[in-house]
């Protein structure tokens, strides 16, 4: 799933930069279309102010392939059932799923329209490029078992593709980051600018958690804990949910200075890389090794 997510959000960039989509906010106050000053006026919210372009929604992606991913996993464990029973329970389970599917989708949407963040158009097309985008790589079997050396190919790829993207069109006196003084000049509180909205961050953000995804899977830690005798123990699983969530929780009161643009940027990706590594590797490993000490000073 954490594939689908950041090669999702990366393909969600390059389509940003080829598009070249407005957001609303700043759009009535510059489209020639409403004569005599007479544009509307739209609300701003303190989430509505974001930097990069609008078109893709990334919002409305990111929901579509994660969720377009744990749906059809959800559903390839019923296809099995063959008895007539399971077979309409296997129905019902379709239907119902995927009715949450689409009221997740479109709660979504509406909500980024309503903050004047997007257009329609834009959501839409952002649900659509996320359910292709989950479908191509969900059907990718080598991610199961990619090594690190493939997680840090893959990186490498993502990152040296966007930069070579964006110096190529800055060479041809094209600004990729057009979008973020439009921002910066029509927000409604300066305060509501964020640069963890720009393009770069989010491309950062989704690299530091894939590169930390692939550091846990192919350590010791995973290996020891999650492919050994503890890791098909419900009371495992379940310490280990609730280790996890507490400890992505401390996570957010880490707060990175924004003052400093590449400063940021890398701390960003530290601490993106590190979630997912203490999720998928240390904090399984702490539970294995907890258990263990319990087991044997019982017996």
């Amino acid at each position: 799933m954490i594939w689908v997510a950041v090669i999702g959000d990366w393909f969600n960039l390059i389509f940003k930069w080829i598009l070249f989509g407005h957001r609303p906010y700043w759009w009535v106050q510059e489209t020639m279309i409403y004569p005599n000053q007479s544009s509307p006026c739209l609300e701003q919210f303190p989430i509505t102010c974001e930097t990069g372009p609008g078109s893709p929604s990334g919002h409305a992606m990111g929901s579509s392939c994660v969720w377009y991913v744990m749906v059809t996993a959800a559903l390839s464990y019923t296809v099995r059932w063959k008895d007539k029973s399971a077979v309409t329970l296997h129905r019902l389970t379709w239907s119902f799923l995927w009715s949450i599917f689409w009221i997740i989708q479109i709660s979504v949407c509406i909500s980024r329209v309503f903050i004047a963040t997007h257009f329609p158009h834009q959501v839409v097309l952002g649900v659509f490029a996320g359910i292709l985008v989950a479908e191509a790589f969900e059907h990718t079997p080598a991610i199961q078992t990619a090594s690190l050396r493939m997680y840090i190919k893959t990186n490498l790829f993502l990152f040296l593709f966007a930069l070579g993207f964006y110096l190529s069109l800055k060479l041809l006196d094209i600004d990729l980051l057009w979008s973020v003084p439009k921002a910066k000049k029509w927000c409604a509180n300066p305060d509501w600018i964020n640069i963890d909205t720009t393009p770069f961050a989010g491309l950062v953000r989704n690299l530091g958690a894939l590169f930390g995804l692939g550091l846990g899977i192919n350590s010791e830690m995973f290996i020891t804990s999650c492919k050994g005798k503890n890791s098909c123990k419900i009371s495992f699983r379940i310490l280990c949910i609730a280790a996890s969530l507490a400890t992505l929780q401390l996570y957010n009161f880490v707060k990175i200075p924004t003052h400093t643009e590449y400063l940021f940027y890398i701390l960003s990706f530290c601490k993106s890389a590190a979630m997912p590594l203490t999720v998928v590797a240390l904090v399984p490993y702490c539970v294995h090794s907890l258990m263990m000490t319990t087991e044997k000073k019982l017996n």
